[in-house]
């Protein structure tokens, strides 16, 4: 069965983005991009692939992400309506119209149902790209956590989860530390 996976970057203070959805605040490091590039290649836009020197390169961890709207739509409102090319694409929201793109499928309804007939299927992993709503709303079908923790406070903004209390346990199965002071924590559900 496949899983699903967030991997996500965060604040020490919890957050994924800006009040207003910003995220330009995480220091970047090359060790870290070239690792984390080495290891999920297929994480990295399609835009950014060449310059990244990931053409051609295949998928190795997952073959399916899924989006949020607040994720979505930054990318679509700045003209970017398949930002994923190289992945099976789904938007999860009620409130968005329709995407335009043949490439992305938007769902709206039950995310729990949509992971769950998802894992049923063949393929590599399931990749919950953000947000922090989407993620509470799957907490209970994420079988993997990966956070990349950065050495940043920011004091407001998204969490990494919006849900209600419902506390889960997770193992943790490796850390990595980076030049940049970022940590990434990866664990599995209990």
């Amino acid at each position: 069965m496949r899983k699903l996976t967030y991997y996500i970057a965060t604040t020490i203070d919890g957050f994924i983005a800006a009040p207003d959805g910003a995220a330009d605040f995480f220091p970047v490091a090359e060790d870290m991009v070239r690792v984390l590039n080495s290891e999920m290649p297929e994480t990295v836009p399609t835009a950014f692939r060449g310059p990244a020197g990931l053409d051609g390169v295949a998928n190795k961890r997952f073959d399916t992400v899924l989006m949020g709207r607040g994720t979505y739509r930054p990318v679509m409102d700045g003209g970017v309506t398949s930002p994923y090319r190289h992945l099976r694409q789904y938007v999860v929201a009620n409130t968005m119209g329709e995407i335009a793109d043949p490439e992305v499928e938007l769902v709206s309804g039950d995310p729990v149902e949509l992971v769950r007939r998802l894992k049923r299927e063949d393929g590599l992993g399931i990749w919950l790209c953000g947000g922090g709503k989407l993620a509470g709303s799957l907490l209970s079908e994420i079988d993997e956590l990966v956070i990349k923790r950065y050495p940043v406070v920011i004091g407001a903004g998204i969490p990494v989860f919006s849900a209600p209390f419902q506390p889960q346990l997770f193992n943790l199965v490796d850390t990595r530390a980076f030049s940049n002071g970022a940590v990434v924590l990866t664990y599995t559900k209990k």
